[in-house]
């Protein structure tokens, strides 16, 4: 993240139907505020684009910004939902660890592995999912690939034995490995 201490921030999402050159289009307008992408996801979801991003800059750029939105999202035919917001301040040390977890596609599988961390006060910092057919019998497969901040001091040999268990019960295949960010 900027670090300069003139830098505020502003979290921008926006979504709309997917074509060639929006991104470049989107950026071209963050850029000529005099605005800088700090961290950003984009995908696209069935024929919808989304963005997702934190913009840093001094605060007459932020609000240049935030003036231009609803012409640029007129203009690119983009919903735009823009929020101030702070650099984030870590209450406790958190230690970045990766999980992956893949099974037969079937509702509830985010819910229960986010109910298992949240129980145990770890935060979900990124989650990204997909669904796919098996390679040999094209059956509906589900994948997750999450990034949780483990609370440092947690005995991490236990939570990980307590999530492979989980996991087991619910005929999940997962893993809970150190993040190599």
């Amino acid at each position: 993240m900027n670090t300069s201490a003139n830098s505020e921030y502003l979290v921008i999402t926006a979504n709309g139907e997917d074509r060639v050159g929006l991104v470049e289009r989107f950026t071209n307008r963050i850029l000529d505020a005099g605005a800088n992408i700090e961290a950003s996801r984009m995908a696209v979801l069935g024929g919808q684009f989304a963005i997702l991003m934190l913009v840093s800059g001094p605060w007459n750029a932020l609000s240049k910004l935030e003036d231009l939105m609803p012409s640029i999202g007129e203009h690119l035919n983009l919903a735009i939902v823009c929020k101030r917001t702070r650099e984030r301040s870590l209450t406790k040390p958190m230690v970045p660890y990766h999980v992956e977890v893949v099974a037969m596609d079937h509702p509830g599988i985010v819910n229960k592995l986010s109910s298992f961390f949240a129980r145990r006060g770890i935060n979900i910092e990124e989650l990204n999912t997909s669904t796919y057919p098996a390679a040999h019998t094209g059956a509906p497969m589900f994948s997750v690939q999450m990034t949780v901040g483990i609370p440092a001091g947690t005995h991490f040999s236990t939570l990980r034995g307590d999530f492979l268990d989980y996991c087991d019960d619910l005929n999940l295949d997962g893993t809970l490995e150190p993040s190599r960010i």
